[in-house]
Parts: C-alpha cells; structure tokens; sequence
C-alpha cells in the first residue's frame, strides 16, 4: 500500500542515486580533460606517465563505483517496495520459533542477500581495476579466506549481539532506543579496545619494527609529543596490495602504531617521521574522541527517531511490508536512511578536511613540513591518487584535502 511517505522515499532514494552519478560522471570528465598536464608544482615530483596512470585508475573506480551504485539501489527497492524483506520475514516464519530467533534469521538472510549482491564488485574491484593496474597482490585463495574469516566472526560477534539488541527492544518500552544506544556504545569501545590484539591479527602479520634507527627517531618523536602507545609494528600489507599506508589502533594501553611494509619501502626516514607526526597530530587536537562523540551522538539521534517510528503503521505500509517487527523495523530504517541523510554528507567530509590541516600544521610544527610534503608526493604518485579531482566532487566526497591545496598549504602558500 502506497503513501506519502512511499513518494518521499522514492524521491529520496532515486535523488541521492542521480546525485551520485552526476558526480561521478563530472569527477571522470574532469580528471580525463586535464590528464595530458600536471598541475603547477608537481612537473619536477610526478612524472606525466604516472598522472596519467592515476587519472586511468580513478576513472576506472569511479565507474565501477557506479555500477555499484545502482545495483545497492535496485537491491534496496526489490526488498522494500519489490517484496523481498515481506517474503523474508513470512520464510522465516517456517525457521524459527520464537521472536527474538526469528529476527535474527530476518537479519541474517538480508545480510547475505547483500553479501552477495556486492560480492561480484569486490572481486571485480580486486581482480580487476586494482590487477590492471598492478596494486593487487591478493589471491584468489586470499580473498576468499578473508571472506570466510569476516563472516564467520560478524557471526560470532554479531548474532550474540543482534540477540541483545532485539530483547532490549522487546522487554525495555518505550525507552528501548536509549538502552540499545548504551549497548552499542560500551560494544563499540571495546571492538576498539580489543581489536588490535584480538581481529587485526586474524588477518594480517604484524611483527615489532625492526629497523634500530629509525625505531629511535620515531620514540624520541613520541616523547616529544608524550605520546605512549603498546609498540611500532609492520603489517604485511603487501601480501593483499601494494598501496602503502599507516595508522593508530586501539586506545589507551591498546594502542599501536601500524607501519604498512609497502610505505616503509617507499619513504625515507624523515618521511616516516612526518607522517608519523601528522597521526600524532589527529590524537593531540582530538580529533579521534571528537569523531567517535560524534558518531554517538548520531547513533543515539537515529535511535531515538526509530523509536518514534517503530510503531507506525505508514512506516511499514510506506515501504511495501504489510508486518510490523522491531526486527523488521531495524532493516528498513537502516536500509533507507542513508537515502535521506546522503545529502549531508558534504559536512561529514568538510569536518574530516578541517582535521587534516589541523593534523598537518601539528606534523609541521614537530618535524620538516618539507618532509611531510614530500612523502605526500610520493603516497600520491605510488598510490595513483588522482592530483585533478572535480571540486564539487572532492567537496562532497574527500575526506582529505586535493593534492595541490594540502601541498600548498604545507609550503605556506594556502591560508
């Protein structure tokens, strides 16, 4: 049964689709109409073969991205609209025995329909933009084993949790939203807490740097900045590819700092150290607790709003289900909210820019801007990341500064 908020939906859903593909399609001309020039400064770092090689790489992404676009689309209207989360819900009628059973069955079928709707994008994503392009050192094997991995543990830790969530939304009242938000949240802090000792390894090698020297440099930067963490470790990120990267894990007595061994092959020492300092940087302004307070006060925001809508009878009617469930009601607001907020997603990727220069200027101030500068160039031409990105596109979507504006900014030649 059709309503107002059906017509709502469907503009919400099909804008946010024609939002992303106009996007996308202004990102792709953009970046083929200045692929024969590099931009000024960049002549004497990045050679024009590997611009242009980037320029390929992202348009390939980006249309890829596309496909996929519209395949979530379509999945989502054959669940909501087309029947599938009604039919669904009826099959597991015949599998289980109890409410809570049964919505965990729901969630559970919906998740693997997802799972392999995208499916054919990873793997064309993986063997074939990244293989074309020489990033992808993944197996078939790998890839599959990792699929495995994943899946068994969202099992293992998801369907305890989904159980939880489901029977504090059954015995709580109208105050449910407020104890699922308490759950997520403590669940939330201790997935960070524990993932660097207990997941991250499921997947990875992680081995203690053992470079002496540069393992030196890198502790007297960490007591400049009093910054103490669980070790230095080198990941083997080259086994799945050969993009290189770094980054902070866990907190407090958890964390660690994560060297790819791609990036240590690449960088110089004082390189290192720059981007080093600029991680240090997200953790001295608090950059990581604004984002995770941020990401709580959402969650809690969007519980609170299905609470209210739980019960309404439009709510379900609107999206084509004639049952009513709170584990119904879970699906369907997850899977259609993204629609209406996608918009928003501009101020997401301002707040994250904003946190870059921030992280930036801290690296700046502690070792050579010169040097930071430099290992950007370098992760910007091994990476093949585009340095011509379409403005609007950049505005919505990154979540760092375009090449030239962050480079600038660094040699103080950007406010």
């Amino acid at each position: 049964m059709t309503n107002a908020f059906t017509y709502a939906f469907l503009l919400a859903l099909g804008g946010s689709l024609l939002l992303r593909l106009w996007l996308a399609r202004r990102h792709t001309r953009h970046i083929l109409r200045h692929r024969q020039q590099l931009p000024a400064g960049f002549a004497d770092s990045i050679p024009l073969e590997a611009h242009q090689r980037a320029a390929d790489y992202t348009v390939a992404k980006t249309r890829l991205g596309m496909l996929n676009a519209a395949a979530d689309t379509l999945l989502i209207l054959a669940l909501t609209l087309g029947g599938g989360l009604q039919g669904l819900w009826q099959l597991s009628a015949n599998l289980a025995g109890s409410d809570l059973l049964r919505g965990l069955i729901l969630i559970g079928a919906v998740s693997l329909v997802s799972g392999a709707v995208s499916l054919p994008f990873s793997l064309a994503r993986t063997f074939g933009v990244e293989a074309r392009f020489g990033f992808n050192s993944t197996t078939p094997k790998l890839f599959f084993l990792d699929l495995i991995k994943s899946t068994t543990l969202g099992i293992m830790i998801g369907a305890p949790l989904l159980l939880l969530v489901l029977w504090l939304m059954s015995i709580m009242g109208s105050l449910w939203w407020l104890w699922v938000w308490l759950l997520w949240s403590v669940f939330s802090v201790l997935l960070v807490a524990v993932y660097p000792t207990l997941i991250a390894p499921l997947f990875n090698k992680f081995q203690p740097l053992q470079d002496a020297t540069l393992s030196q440099r890198i502790d007297a930067l960490l007591q400049r900045c009093g910054f103490k963490s669980q070790g230095i470790f080198v990941m083997d990120g080259s086994t799945r590819s050969s993009h290189g990267n770094a980054y902070f894990t866990g907190f407090g007595a958890s964390k660690r700092i994560v060297f790819f061994d791609t990036l240590l092959k690449r960088l110089e020492h004082d390189e290192i150290e720059a981007v080093l300092a600029h991680e240090l940087g997200h953790f001295h302004k608090r950059h990581v607790i604004k984002r995770i307070g941020l990401t709580f006060a959402l969650s809690l925001g969007f519980l609170f709003i299905l609470g209210r809508l739980i019960d309404a009878s439009w709510f379900y009617q609107g999206l084509g289900l004639t049952s009513q469930s709170n584990a119904l009601a879970l699906v369907l607001f997850f899977m259609v909210i993204p629609a209406f907020t996608f918009p928003l997603t501009p101020l997401s990727s301002l707040l994250s820019r904003r946190h870059e220069y921030e992280a930036d200027d801290f690296a700046a101030a502690q070792v050579s801007a010169e040097a930071l500068a430099s290992a950007l160039v370098k992760l910007y031409r091994d990476n093949a990341s585009t340095l011509t990105p379409d403005p609007l596109h950049s505005a919505f979507y990154d979540s760092h500064p375009p090449a030239t504006l962050r480079i600038a900014h660094l040699k103080g030649e950007h406010a």
